[in-house]
């Protein structure tokens, strides 16, 4: 085995998280922890990565925080995630607990990182959840209603690996010749909103006029979930899982035939180019209140440093805007309440330095530790080994 994989094979099970390292930070005056003003949203400023820096902020809207996400980075590797959970943490916290490992076994096992290496950590991590709901579902039924988007980023010798479920989404801003910045989305959304999906839904299920419905103003599969694509969602995925008709939230109006969603990811690759300044990954609560163009502005016109947070209060004021309030009144909601303004809201955006993205490719396939960064509640911090 090389080496420097199995450090991070180590590594990657090694991790800890818990709330009260937000606050030691915070007495420690490091630059991460809550926001002066805001008591649900925390961040980092700034973060080294392999060929980098990166900032990164979340938001709290539910009364458990639903977004987990997650940085990883080494001498010449950048691992992102963002998990948007519904119906629950459960599935969201599962997959930061277990996605990079599986992609990190996986790459020991090929000897690199490939489309196929990701596409095979998705699927273990789906199959982990779906074992953890067989073990569990008849303590808590609910589970099985439980399920996650999923966004993930690799940035490895000069290439950006990216695979997503659900609609979390990745936006590069590209600079042009005038030094103008143009927002490029790299990620397609895999939300019923959007008449390709529900085009493709009808074809997958052509006998099922159910398939999609439009139910108070919004399209819905089956009439209850809006992401055609997750982990978890067991119970429409497999009639074992089926839930008690009592729970009318999730009621289907016939039993299960066949899975109406999947764990199938959308995988690209991308050659990363000198006009690539920056990638956006977000989950939809800050898609909801700026477009693509808008956010990569944002980043571009300010300094690096809170910019991930500069962007997590953009979309506030949006949505406050929206409701015809104040941002100070909505950051002085609790948990729960603010449910009703936004959603929970996690942006990662990670800054390219094209001298170091080189040096790294023609760097030995050492590691040194680096940071890493985990928003499982308030975000938390400890070391961590990377990929070269």
């Amino acid at each position: 085995m090389w080496p420097w994989l199995e450090r991070i094979a180590s590594a990657c099970w090694d991790r800890v998280r818990r709330y009260a390292l937000t606050r030691r930070d915070e007495e420690d005056g490091s630059d991460s922890g809550g926001d002066a003003d805001d008591l649900l949203l925390w961040s980092r400023d700034l973060g080294r990565h392999a060929a980098g820096e990166f900032s990164f902020a979340v938001v709290q809207a539910n009364d458990v925080l639903e977004d987990h996400s997650q940085v990883e980075t080494g001498g010449a590797a950048t691992f992102i995630g963002v998990y948007d959970g519904h119906g629950g943490a459960e599935a969201s916290r599962f997959i930061s607990n277990h996605l990079a490992a599986h992609l990190v076994h996986l790459a020991q096992e090929r000897g690199t990182i490939s489309e196929d290496v990701v596409r095979n950590a998705f699927s273990a991590t789906e199959e982990g959840f779906l074992s953890l709901v067989r073990r569990t579902h008849l303590i808590k039924p609910s589970i099985a209603s439980i399920g996650s988007c999923c966004l993930v980023g690799v940035i490895w010798r000069g290439t950006l690996y990216l695979a997503n479920l659900g609609d979390t989404r990745a936006v590069v801003g590209c600079l042009t010749g005038s030094n103008k910045i143009v927002a490029e989305q790299l990620t397609r959304d895999h939300n019923a909103s959007m008449e390709e999906v529900r085009q493709e839904l009808r074809s997958l299920h052509p006998d099922d006029s159910q398939i999609v419905v439009l139910k108070n103003g919004v399209w819905r599969i089956k009439g209850i979930i809006q992401v055609s694509r997750s982990i978890g969602d067991a119970y429409l995925k497999k009639q074992e899982f089926a839930l008690d008709p009592s729970m009318t939230r999730f009621h289907l109006s016939e039993p299960l035939r066949r899975a109406v969603l999947t764990s199938e990811p959308s995988i690209y690759t991308r050659v990363l180019h000198s006009q690539d300044s920056f990638f956006i990954f977000a989950s939809d609560g800050l898609w909801e209140h700026l477009t693509n163009q808008q956010a990569v502005e944002i980043v571009h016109n300010n300094p690096r440093a809170g910019i991930a947070r500069r962007l997590v209060k953009a979309a506030l004021k949006e949505a406050a805007r929206k409701r015809e309030m104040r941002y100070n009144d909505i950051k002085k909601l609790e948990k729960g309440v603010r449910r009703f303004f936004h959603d929970d809201i996690t942006v990662v955006v990670v800054f390219i330095d094209h001298e170091l993205l080189q040096e790294g490719d023609a760097s030995a396939p050492e590691i040194s530790v680096r940071g890493f960064v985990d928003s499982g509640g308030p975000s938390s911090f400890s070391g961590l080994n990377g990929i070269s």
